[in-house]
């Protein structure tokens, strides 16, 4: 997630300039056939402005549509904070001798609520591991410079930034190591975590720990996580309609193709000073659309690993303290924090 308040001008550059380098090689080929006289024919600006206003309401839509995916992917995360706060209140509060037949010491009892707690910590960076695999028609999965350029972006704007905060929350850290070993093996670890969570809790009430009423209730927590891990999921493994995705494009190329043989030849009337303007000018146009279309484009994913992300690891941490302060811990690792403007 980018956190700085603007874009300063060199990272756009940076970004987009290899937009601007073929805008500027079509704009100005063109240009050149009509300053040589190799070329004669020109378009009136009437319809390739309807082009240009379809375009821009269709490429609208499809923006309208991937912020509602990415702002859904917070809400949803947000709900995970919340209830795993909440998670952390009824584990302290709810585990004790209170309905025991035999009395458990203090350290028993608190180990059983690190248990709980730890692997349900477990369960939110296994979770967000899971999110960050890559589907067929996100960008790093595709071939050729798409798919280098993604790769490039998740090193040096997304993940790659954090590396070194994701080694200090490897899922052993939080599972006992033969519990470990077995979930690994799953194909959905998270969903057999939470499976775990409930087989303990079971266990607890069987051995007079918690009683129906809190084992009820801690049960509907779990049914919770799975709700959420379920809507994260359906943004994950359902992409905003191909449909719609893909067709912007060929509509904004096809704008963009016919801009210059309406603009070049009308800014050529103003004789030598509007033909060199014209480049310049048609460049700036088609680059509008075409940032309109990357930017659509690269956040209708919210959970590809890249700077426009969830910052899925620094709310994965926020939660990860505040279980872990419930727990009286004191040694807790540190907060993330952003880098070079990116939050992941």
């Amino acid at each position: 997630m980018l956190v700085t308040k603007g874009i300063s001008i060199f990272k756009l550059i940076k970004w987009t300039a290899h937009h601007f380098a073929w805008l500027f090689v079509l704009v100005g080929s063109i240009a050149a056939m009509y300053h040589y006289n190799l070329i004669e024919v020109s378009l009136p600006w009437l319809p390739v402005s309807v082009i240009g206003t379809a375009v821009a309401f269709y490429v609208g839509f499809k923006n309208n549509q991937a912020y509602d995916r990415m702002w859904e992917a917070r809400k949803i995360w947000g709900g995970i904070i919340n209830d795993s706060r909440t998670w952390g209140m009824m584990v302290d509060g709810f585990v004790s001798n209170q309905f025991a037949d035999s009395k458990h010491s203090d350290h028993e009892i608190q180990s059983i609520k690190k248990r709980l707690i730890y692997r349900h910590i477990g369960w939110l960076y296994a979770h967000r591991s899971q999110l960050l695999v890559s589907t067929p028609w996100e960008h790093a999965s595709q071939s050729g410079h798409i798919g280098r350029t993604a790769k490039y972006y998740q090193e040096k704007f997304g993940i790659g930034l954090i590396d070194d905060e994701v080694t200090r929350s490897e899922l052993k850290n939080f599972l006992p190591a033969n519990e470990h070993d077995r979930l690994i093996g799953y194909v959905n670890t998270a969903t057999q975590i939470i499976n775990e969570q409930s087989r303990d809790l079971a266990e607890l009430r069987q051995r007079g720990l918690i009683e129906d009423f809190r084992h009820m209730e801690l049960a509907n927590m779990l049914k919770s996580f799975y709700t959420l891990q379920g809507k994260n999921e359906r943004i994950k493994k359902f992409p905003l309609p191909r449909q719609y995705a893909n067709m912007s494009r060929y509509f904004v190329a096809i704008f963009i193709f016919f801009l210059p043989f309406s603009m070049v030849p009308e800014l050529m009337k103003l004789g030598t000073t509007g033909f060199y303007l014209s480049i310049p000018i048609t460049v700036l146009i088609g680059w509008v659309y075409v940032m309109m279309e990357v930017v659509g484009d690269y956040s209708e994913n919210p959970f590809q690993g890249m700077a426009n992300d969830i910052p899925m690891m620094s709310l994965c941490r926020v939660i990860e303290i505040d279980l872990r302060e419930m727990l009286g811990e004191t040694e807790l690792p540190p907060s993330v924090k952003a880098k070079d403007g990116v939050l992941m």
